[in-house]
């Protein structure tokens, strides 16, 4: 016996068995079961959501030897036939094969006769929007009137295509993508039911692929499972369709967040060695970017998946949301102009570093103090030759007696806000570094107060980033302990914040205060608008 598809085998027969669409099923079996059955029926939706299976189900609904009803009983001849497309008094037009005027005229001559077997001819016209405008008007006589005997079950992918004189005679039902989360089930059944072995990250893969079409999906796991030898797996599907471990995404998102676009050149360097399609990372990498916009302003849904929702909790801390909006249009607007690059792989990393570039940067506690070049972070004494601050020469009375003058390294508290300013860190471990104060050391322990309301930033891999740079800073190995609270001084933030302000006041004075300014105002009748005003150095 010839294999059968699976789209085929497990196409649903009554309307229990359909998958979503459950606004379609229960007006249909409330118009049966209560006998209000219009004469004309427009289903609508992109492909494979179930146009045609529910115009089949209600063809059989219609013409079941037991009477009209919402569940036909699939076993009489009228049912089985239909299942088998073979019912004579159930018509298929595929419209894009028939679109003169003629075929329709055709078509509608044998309106008028009864069914040949069963209560009703049904007549199913798929893709009714290519029908010519003069077959349009050859229907619509017999669609606004037609014999008793007559139903018309109309399907489109394209409504706006369809004249407004034939929306208005139809009964018009919109069918819905399907949720990632349905179609997934539906493949993990037909898996079980075959018995398969799968892995769930595998049918995702092929969930997220079908883009909302259930035949799509089932076409997809006929190919994966040949292409795996009866298993579906998720390398298999992933070499299948050409995608990528979202770890990958993942990693190019942290070399970003932390303002370092040399790794991530370096992963994509990696990532072309897997050859992947370029607008599909892209695709992963707005998705990703959504979920962490969902999560940081309303927690967003879990997806189940305790390795993303530690990756997503990580990223959604280390970023702010100015950033994660900026990467989401950066990323959007690159896959459409992507097929302008010269080569995918030069687009996208043409759009690794539009975000780079665009990235709002944290502002540097110290920019507007030190206008001087820089200087050594001053210690209470002269720092020794060869230390930084914090690291002073001491000479005990002893050695001064004798004349052995050995150096020690004694720590003495930093400025905070002046180290900040000389750490090599940018992003969100300057971000870190600037919300909070200091405020003791102990062995090589630095504890810190970061200001209330900067939660987010305190990840362990921003805090091991800061304590890098501050042992790098200092020529020693350095570990942080930082709390939340009141750091009990003025942040650098909060210095940069308060001199902004200041700045802004000056501006404002300097305008209002201004001869030429007031002599348009008056001249004018003119109203100066606060906001407007912006410093300029």
């Amino acid at each position: 016996m010839s294999y059968v598809v699976l789209a085929r085998r497990w196409r649903p027969r009554i309307f229990s068995e359909l998958v979503g669409q459950e606004h379609v099923q229960r007006a249909l079996i409330n118009a049966l079961d209560e006998d209000r059955l219009h004469h004309a029926f427009l289903f609508t939706g992109t492909r494979g959501v179930g146009k045609t299976t529910i115009a089949r189900i209600l063809a059989k609904c219609l013409n079941c030897e037991q009477g009209v009803k919402s569940v036909p009983c699939g076993e009489c001849v009228s049912c089985s036939e239909i299942d088998e497309g073979r019912f004579v008094d159930l018509i298929e037009v595929d419209a894009a094969s028939r679109t003169k005027v003629d075929d329709t005229r055709e078509l509608l001559e044998n309106v008028q006769y009864s069914p040949t077997r069963g209560r009703y001819k049904v007549y199913l016209i798929d893709e009714v929007h290519m029908l010519s405008a003069h077959s349009f008007n050859a229907l619509l006589k017999t669609l606004e009137e037609p014999p008793p005997h007559v139903k018309f079950l109309l399907a489109t992918t394209d409504p706006q295509k369809l004249p407004v004189t034939v929306l208005s005679r139809c009964l018009q039902f919109n069918l819905k993508r399907l949720p990632l989360t349905l179609i997934q089930g539906q493949l993990e059944k037909i898996l079980r039911a075959d018995k398969h072995d799968f892995e769930q990250i595998g049918l995702e893969l092929l969930a997220r692929a079908a883009d909302g079409s259930m035949r799509d999906a089932l076409s997809l796991l006929d190919q994966a499972i040949a292409f795996g030898g009866g298993q579906v797996n998720e390398a298999d599907v992933r070499a299948m369709l050409g995608t990528i471990d979202k770890s990958h995404v993942y990693d190019l998102l942290e070399c970003l967040s932390d303002g370092d676009i040399r790794g991530a050149l370096d992963k994509v360097r990696e990532l072309d060695e897997l050859a992947p399609d370029y607008e599909i990372v892209l695709t992963d990498l707005s998705e990703i970017l959504h979920k962490l916009a969902l999560r940081q302003v309303a927690q967003g849904e879990s997806s189940g998946d305790s390795l993303e929702e530690a990756a997503i909790g990580g990223l959604a801390r280390s970023m702010d949301m100015e950033t994660v909006q900026l990467f989401y249009q950066i990323a959007v607007s690159g896959k459409r102009d992507l097929h302008l690059a010269p080569d995918p792989r030069s687009g996208f990393e043409m759009i690794l570093l539009r975000m780079h570039a665009f990235e709002p940067v944290a502002p540097d506690p110290l920019e507007s103090a030190n206008t001087k070049a820089k200087k050594p972070v001053k210690a209470r004494h002269a720092p020794a030759s060869g230390r930084s601050a914090g690291a002073a020469k001491v000479i005990t009375s002893a050695q001064a007696a004798t004349g052995h003058v050995e150096e020690t390294a004694t720590w003495r508290d930093p400025d905070w806000k002046e180290l900040v300013g000389e750490l090599s860190v940018q992003g969100a471990t300057r971000q870190l570094a600037a919300n909070c104060g200091y405020r003791r050391r102990e062995g090589n322990l630095i504890s810190l107060v970061l200001e209330a309301g900067n939660e987010h930033l305190l990840t362990d891999k921003i805090q091991t980033r800061l304590a890098e740079a501050l042992g790098r800073h200092f020529g020693e190995k350095l570990r942080l302990r930082i709390e939340t609270g009141n750091p009990g001084e003025e942040t650098p933030a909060r210095a940069q914040a308060r001199r902004e302000d200041e700045k802004q006041v000056r501006a404002k004075h300097a305008i209002e205060k201004d001869p030429n300014i007031n002599a348009l105002m008056e001249a004018f009748d003119a109203e100066l608008q606060p906001d407007s005003i912006k410093p300029i150095t």
